[in-house]
């Protein structure tokens, strides 16, 4: 039978782990300038703190520092089990008092971009900006697509939340050993993702660096059998604690027409339920494009005024 539990991994002497709420810990990073313009970037479902971004150097050029961190039961963090959505504000908020950062901006990738927006929604003045690239909408709640939710979504997707909808014992069961064999292997998840994938993310995925980068990646999130992905997915098809009409600051959404993994009617849905948003689709990208899109992006969140963003 799967379980739902999972034990506390030791971390490295020289992780820097910060305390949640009931003493959960969380795994943090930071690039850039130390004394810069933060912005925490949310890593994607499944991903950890060591994802796609740019050069410690670029970061330093523009004045950002950047802050990524595991979520619950990826990497190094602690599982949070039963976590929704909305607790991504709390674990953002406790990094933020350790660093002693007051105001930040947000930006999420992929399954990221949900936490980035119940960032916004609970945190109030201390988010600045919040950038949400080819993200997910809520499925159910006032403002759930309901059963369109699916519509224009790769099997596989359908299929992993499809198990989440029946419950945690159903998705752990067909997650687990997967997460498990892609740890080991993390070029078997790139392997998965190319058959479904349109043409605009075959040659995003074809850059060596990045397919290196996204298996490094993989096998970071992975060490803990999936419970962080597990978890994500559960999160996503449930209530996620928040209402998009919470969010009164600015978002900027960007999405792929092409996206088979989170489809491009989100990020629409997105826009047309939050107070202040802005939505870039752009034709004949799809999802892995959104990593070239991150520069541009965090200069949108620092330095307002970005052609085509604003």
């Amino acid at each position: 039978m799967p379980t739902a539990e999972s034990t506390p991994l030791d971390p490295p002497p020289d992780a820097r782990m910060v305390s949640a709420k009931n003493g959960r810990r969380l795994r943090v990073e930071e690039w850039g300038k130390k004394d810069g313009t933060a912005v925490f970037v949310l890593h994607g479902t499944p991903g950890s703190r060591i994802g796609v971004a740019p050069r410690h150097g670029v970061l330093y050029r523009q004045g950002i520092r950047l802050i990524a961190y595991d979520r619950p039961g990826y990497g190094w963090s602690d599982r949070h089990l039963g976590r929704r959505v909305v607790d991504a504000a709390d674990d953002v908020e406790a990094i933020a008092n350790h660093l002693d950062v007051d105001r930040f901006a947000v930006v999420g990738r992929s399954g990221g971009g949900p936490h980035a927006l119940a960032c916004a929604a609970r945190l109030g003045d201390r988010v600045t900006r919040t950038a949400a690239l080819v993200s997910l909408a809520p499925r159910v709640g006032d403002d759930g697509m309901g059963d369109a939710w699916y519509d224009g979504m790769g099997a596989g997707n359908r299929e992993e939340y499809g198990r989440a909808v029946e419950g945690l014992d159903a998705l752990t069961e067909s997650l687990q050993d997967r997460a498990k064999a892609i740890h080991e292997a993390p070029g078997e998840l790139i392997k998965q993702l190319l058959a479904e994938v349109q043409a605009a993310d075959l040659q995003v995925i074809a850059d060596a660096g990045i397919r290196r980068i996204l298996k490094d990646s993989y096998r970071e999130a992975l060490r803990q059998d999936g419970t962080g992905w597990i978890d994500d997915a559960l999160a996503f098809v449930n209530d996620w604690g928040f209402r998009l009409s919470e969010i009164t600051s600015k978002v900027l959404l960007w999405h792929g027409t092409d996206d088979v993994f989170s489809p491009v009617s989100h990020s629409a849905w997105l826009d047309g339920h939050l107070p202040d948003s802005k939505l870039r689709m752009e034709p004949g990208a799809a999802h892995f494009d959104a990593i070239a899109r991150l520069p541009d992006v965090l200069s949108w969140l620092t330095k307002p005024g970005v052609p085509g963003c604003d």
